[in-house]
């Protein structure tokens, strides 16, 4: 991956964690 590609997933990644806490680990799993 690039330093950008990881810097997305990252911010992607803490969106996803404070819009769907319940199910951020499947989704994390499924989407990366």
């Amino acid at each position: 991956k690039s330093p950008d590609g990881i810097s997305i997933d990252l911010l992607q990644e803490g969106e996803a964690l404070s819009v769907q806490e319940p199910w951020a680990s499947m989704d994390n799993s499924g989407s990366w």
